[in-house]
């Protein structure tokens, strides 16, 4: 998993939002615990070109950036029409999880 400061602080916020704890049933502190673990094993990424804009989503383009400077051979989404196009133009595959999934 690739990820920029950025794009980590994006997850951070998305996930702590009331609406996303109530919906997974988790408090603030399990949020906490979950990004210190994913911090744990994610690569960070130095974002050294800006890939923007390219998508319709700048926080599309967060995640596009980061799989860019990473080099990354996937993005793993669950909304594969927000990266249309990010094969042909980065040769970067866009995959539904269960892909991801097959493919390890």
């Amino acid at each position: 998993m690739a990820v920029s400061v950025a794009l980590f602080l994006e997850y951070e916020a998305v996930l702590s939002r009331p609406e996303h704890l109530a919906a997974a049933g988790a408090s603030l502190a399990e949020v906490s615990n979950l990004m210190n673990a994913l911090a744990g094993v994610a690569v960070q990424v130095e974002v050294s070109f800006l890939w923007r804009p390219q998508l319709r989503d700048p926080d599309d383009d967060m995640v596009l950036e980061a799989a860019v400077n990473g080099q990354a051979e996937a993005i793993v989404t669950f909304n594969p029409r927000d990266f249309h196009g990010t094969r042909s133009g980065f040769g970067i595959d866009v995959l539904l999880p269960a892909e991801c999934v097959r493919r390890i």
